[in-house]
C-alpha cells in the first residue's frame, strides 16, 4: 500500500486525527464553537511545548551569541506608533452587499492590487486598489456585489484601567519583535554581549483577522520563535547577505532536525513589491500544505529600521558603542521569525504516515504510525503489562516509576497489547515496554520499536541504560 505520507493526507483526515488522539479540539466546542479557534490536547500541548524547547535549546542555549527575553503582550501605544503598526498593520476589507460575508481583498479576488503610493518607510504610505469587474462571491454568488475595499486595522483593541477612554486604549501585541528593539539598551547592558549578538522570543501574538482558517494555520491568536540578530551597519552588500545567508541556512537545518518534509518545503524570494517597507531582503519559507503552498517562516533583513524608529519617537538614543573602537552606531537587524502553530502544522502533515504492517494471524493490516523525531514525541515510552494481573501490575508500576523520572512516560493496560501498541504508534510513542509473566522469572523485559516493529528482551536493571542509548 502507498504511504498517505508520499500521497498526501488530507486536511479532513489531519484534523479527525488530532481530535480523536488529543492534539487539537475545537475551541468552545460545547457552545457551538469559535470561529477558528482551536484548543490544544494533552499531546498537543506536550508536543508545542517539545517544539518550543527544542528551539530554545538550539538557538539560545547552545548559542553563546543569543540570549531571552520574556515581555509583555500589552505594551505602550507609542510602541505601535513607533513601529508604524497603528498606521500601516492593516489589511483590506471587501464585503458581499448581499449575504454581507466580509473577505480580504488580496486572498479572495484574483488580479486585486494593494500598491504602496506613498514614500518608502512613510507614515503617510496610502494604497490604492483595483477590483475585478463581476467577481462572484463565494458566499451567495452574487456577482459585482463587493462594496469599496477599505483598510482594516488588524490589532486587536483593548482598554488598560477601569475606565475605557481614549487615553486607555491599549493593543494586544500583533508580533513578540518590538519587545525586543525596545529593550536593546537594556539587554546590552546586562547581557554585556557585543555586536554581533541576537536576542530571541517566544511569545504569544494576536491578529484580529478578516478571515482566519485552514485549521491552525492561520490564526487570531497564535505563538511566534522569534529572533532579532544585531549586526553593525554593513560596508558592502556582502556582509549583511553573509549574515542572511546564515540564518536561512540555520532554518533549514532546523526543519530537518524536526521532521518536516523537505521537499515540501519551498523557499520562496519576496520581491520588492511585495516585501514590507522596512526590509531590504525577505525570503518566505513556504510549505506545501494540503490546501496550497503558503508561507511557513519568513526571514528578513530588517536594516536598522526599527532601532532608528524607536529612537526617533522616544528620544532615547539606542545606539550601540563598540567597547573596542569606541564607535557608536545604530545597528542592523536580520530576523528569523517562525510560527508554533504552522510549525506543528507542517510537524503533523509530515509524521502522518499510514503503512501495511504484519497482524498476529499472519495477513495485514492498515497502521497510522506518527513517525515524529524522537526528541519531540509527546510520549516517549509506554509501559504496558500484558496482564492487569496483581504480581505484573507490581512490577509495571516499579519500572514505570524508575522510567518517569528519565521519560515522560505512559501506562496503559486497557485492550489487547496489539491495540495498545497500535494507539502508541497512532500518538508518535517511540518506544513500548511490555511487561510478562516470564518477566517475573527471568527479570527481562520487551522494548518494541515504532518504526520497525522490532523486539528485544532486556534485562530490566538495564532498562534504563538501553532506552537512554536509543535517545541519544
Amino acid at each position: 500500500m502507498q504511504k498517505d505520507k508520499e500521497k498526501g493526507v488530507t486536511m479532513e483526515k489531519l484534523v479527525a486525527f488530532a481530535k480523536n488522539r488529543g492534539f487539537i479540539f475545537a475551541g468552545s466546542e460545547i457552545y457551538g464553537g469559535l470561529a477558528n479557534s482551536w484548543d490544544l490536547g494533552p499531546l498537543g500541548t506536550q508536543l508545542k511545548k517539545n517544539i518550543k524547547d527544542l528551539w530554545w535549546k538550539i538557538f539560545v542555549e547552545e548559542c553563546q551569541d543569543v540570549v531571552g527575553l520574556d515581555a509583555n503582550i500589552i505594551m505602550s501605544t507609542k510602541v505601535w506608533e513607533a513601529s508604524g503598526h497603528l498606521e500601516g498593520f492593516n489589511d483590506v476589507l471587501i464585503e458581499c452587499r448581499e449575504c454581507h460575508a466580509r473577505y480580504r481583498a488580496d486572498e479572495e479576488i484574483p488580479g486585486f492590487a494593494m500598491r504602496k503610493t506613498g514614500p518608502e518607510g512613510s507614515e503617510a504610505t496610502t494604497f490604492t486598489y483595483e477590483l475585478v469587474e463581476g467577481h462572484k462571491c463565494k458566499n451567495c454568488g452574487a456577482k459585482g456585489k463587493f462594496t469599496t475595499p477599505t483598510k482594516f486595522n488588524t490589532m486587536f483593541k483593548t482598554n488598560l484601567g477601569p475606565v475605557e477612554s481614549e487615553e486607555s486604549t491599549v493593543y494586544l501585541r500583533p508580533e513578540t519583535a518590538q519587545a525586543m528593539f525596545v529593550d536593546f539598551n537594556e539587554v546590552v547592558r546586562t547581557s554585556r554581549k557585543r555586536i554581533p549578538f541576537g536576542i530571541a522570543q517566544i511569545g504569544k501574538a494576536f491578529r484580529n483577522e478578516i478571515t482566519p482558517g485552514n485549521f491552525i494555520f492561520r490564526l487570531r491568536e497564535f505563538e511566534q520563535m522569534e529572533l532579532e540578530y544585531f549586526i553593525a551597519p554593513p560596508k558592502t552588500k556582502e556582509d549583511w547577505e553573509k549574515q542572511f545567508e546564515y540564518w536561512l541556512d540555520q532554518i533549514m537545518k532546523w526543519l530537518e532536525r524536526i521532521g518536516v518534509d523537505m521537499e515540501r518545503v519551498k523557499p520562496v524570494e519576496i520581491s520588492k513589491e511585495d516585501r514590507a517597507h522596512y526590509s531590504e531582503r525577505t525570503v518566505d519559507i513556504e510549505f506545501v500544505y494540503p490546501f496550497g503552498q503558503k508561507e511557513l517562516y519568513g526571514l528578513a533583513y530588517r536594516t536598522n529600521y526599527d532601532l532608528e524608529a524607536h529612537q526617533k519617537h522616544s528620544g532615547k538614543s539606542m545606539a550601540y558603542k563598540d567597547p573596542e573602537t569606541g564607535e557608536e552606531f545604530i545597528p542592523h537587524v536580520i530576523e528569523p521569525s517562525l510560527g508554533v502553530e504552522r510549525t506543528l502544522l507542517a510537524v503533523l502533515l509530515s509524521a502522518y504516515t499510514e503503512e501495511d504492517a504484519p497482524t498476529a494471524d499472519g495477513k495485514t493490516e492498515t497502521r497510522v504510525v506518527l513517525k515524529l523525531p524522537k526528541e519531540l514525541a509527546p510520549i516517549k515510552v509506554a509501559v504496558l503489562p500484558l496482564s492487569n494481573k496483581p504480581e505484573l501490575r507490581k512490577l509495571s508500576k516499579k519500572i514505570l516509576e524508575k522510567l518517569q523520572q528519565h521519560f515522560v512516560t505512559e501506562y496503559d493496560v486497557t485492550q489487547s497489547i496489539g491495540r495498545r501498541y497500535r494507539r502508541q504508534d497512532e500518538i508518535g510513542t517511540p518506544y513500548c515496554v511490555t511487561i510478562d509473566f516470564e518477566s517475573l522469572d527471568d527479570k527481562s523485559v520487551t522494548i518494541r520499536d515504532r518504526d520497525t516493529m522490532k523486539q528485544e528482551r532486556v534485562k530490566i536493571e538495564e532498562l534504563e541504560d538501553v532506552l537512554k542509548e536509543k535517545f541519544k
